[in-house]
């Protein structure tokens, strides 16, 4: 799946992922191939994704998610 991680200043990452788990407002949750569409805020904590098995992390203070066909769109602050 394609995740987009941007910030109001820079592209954080934009490339293929494997699973992607996110802080959201009501509890964290992970994001794999295919998942079905959703929207959801994001509270202060860590962004998680991995790629080619390896895991890379990104801090966050909050933020928007949009899942729509294979494409993660995440939005932080």
């Amino acid at each position: 799946m394609t995740l987009r991680i941007i910030s109001p200043a820079d592209v954080v990452f934009e490339g293929t992922a494997d699973s992607v788990t996110l802080p959201g407002t009501m509890g964290s949750f992970t994001v794999l191939p295919r998942h079905a569409a959703l929207i959801s805020t994001l509270s202060k904590g860590n962004i998680v994704y991995s790629v080619n098995g390896e895991q890379h992390s990104v801090a966050t203070d909050g933020g928007l998610v949009d899942v729509l066909n294979d494409v993660v769109s995440v939005c932080i602050y």
